[in-house]
């Protein structure tokens, strides 16, 4: 399953890396891509039951989530 999500905060390539880690370190990720020109994450998981901790590991690095 594949989302999107809308990250706020970000302002350089490191900020997008840094993003993708987070992302990518929770359990039940498969891949992450994070773009800071449309400031989104799109994120591929196991199930829906990951949402709310992919978008807490953003927030948990600092970010936003909108």
């Amino acid at each position: 399953m594949k989302i999107t999500i809308k990250v706020g905060g970000m302002s350089c390539e490191h900020c997008a890396s840094r993003v993708k880690k987070a992302i990518c370190d929770v359990k039940g990720v498969k891949s992450a891509n994070v773009d800071l020109k449309s400031a989104s994450a799109t994120v591929e998981i196991e199930d829906d039951s990951l949402v709310t901790q992919v978008k807490d590991a953003i927030k948990g690095a600092g970010y936003r989530v909108e």
